[in-house]
């Protein structure tokens, strides 16, 4: 496991060039006054559930690695990329379960945060106009966790694109959002005050993005039915991912 340095844009396929181009500096983005106060924020909003930030994103972090290893192989012989990182809380349960991996944001003050939470990660600032600084094919996974919903609709193509751009041939793309049918998710995202303005993408949504994306064997599951963990409780959440009543819900596909 790397412990820095740059991405390597070979990984996964030795004909890819190594340079990855840099970028300008994004433009100043909403979530910057957010970069010291994003988990207080989060957890207030989630206090009725009786569970802290890091269950929830555990339970992203166990599922984005199971689909990986279902659907391509050893994640700690594969690159990834975090599109949309924050502050970095999914990535600090990642390491030492992926090989090399990236983060990309468009709030420059988030991405100094997750820098100094996660020294092994290699972050980078979106362009201003949402392009991820990766050359095509650059990583074998690419994710998106709670990001869409805070993206204008008409928008959201395009950023799909982009992420199916950056990932490889046969390489996968994951998107995690709040499933808008469940009532306790909608009371956590009201009471979120960066979420207030949020739209909700339900299932059915992510699976038609990724497909206009032209990715293939597209597949969809609700997530987080608990907020006590137990590997118990973890295989009832998997025989309960079609029922639509998850905190969350994911969708992968092939490029």
């Amino acid at each position: 496991m790397p412990t820095g340095g740059e991405l390597d844009a070979t990984a996964g396929d030795g004909n890819r060039s190594s340079s990855l181009p840099r970028v300008s500096a994004s433009r100043p983005a909403g979530f910057d006054r957010y970069s010291d106060s994003y988990r207080e924020a989060v957890e207030r909003s989630i206090a009725f559930s009786g569970a802290d930030l890091d269950v929830f994103t555990r339970a992203k972090a166990r599922e984005l690695l199971r689909l990986t290893a279902c659907r391509l192989g050893d994640p700690r012989r594969l690159s990834f990329l975090d599109m949309g990182c924050g502050p970095g809380e999914t990535d600090r349960w990642l390491e030492g379960h992926v090989q090399r991996l990236a983060g990309v944001d468009l709030s420059t003050e988030m991405i100094e945060v997750a820098r100094k939470r996660n020294p092994w990660v290699e972050y980078r600032p979106a362009g201003s106009d949402g392009d991820l600084p990766y050359p095509a094919g650059a990583v074998d996974v690419c994710f998106a966790i709670c990001v869409l919903h805070h993206v204008p609709r008409p928008q959201r193509p395009p950023l799909v694109g982009e992420m199916a751009r950056v990932t490889r041939p046969g390489g996968l793309v994951a998107i995690f959002e709040h499933n808008p049918w469940n009532p306790l998710t909608r009371k956590a995202v009201a009471g979120c005050e960066f979420d207030r303005d949020a739209e909700l993408v339900p299932r059915r949504e992510c699976e038609h993005l990724l497909h206009g994306s032209g990715l293939t064997d597209v597949e969809g599951s609700y997530i987080v039915f608990f907020t006590r963990e137990s590997p118990r409780l973890q295989r009832i959440e998997r025989l309960l991912g079609r029922v639509p009543l998850g905190a969350q819900h994911v969708v992968s596909g092939r490029r």
